[in-house]
């Protein structure tokens, strides 16, 4: 299965029968990051991390009464 970056526009072949290409033809909202940006991703990630200005923002869920 070929598969492209959207960030560097690279193709790259990946195996078919692999869980990566089932969840990429099942998930259409997943996308295929090439190992050199999501490398560069993750350093950038953790170099945000280790300021402290980094949040995650989690929903906020209201409890429903009627569901337990």
């Amino acid at each position: 299965m070929q598969v492209k970056c959207p960030i560097c526009d690279t193709v790259d072949t990946i195996d078919t029968d692999s869980p990566l290409a089932k969840r990429l033809r099942n998930r259409r909202k997943h996308l295929y990051l090439c190992p050199t940006c999501s490398d560069r991703i993750g350093e950038n990630t953790k170099k945000r991390h280790a300021t402290g200005n980094f949040k995650i923002f989690k929903e906020k869920k209201q409890e429903d009464p009627y569901i337990q």
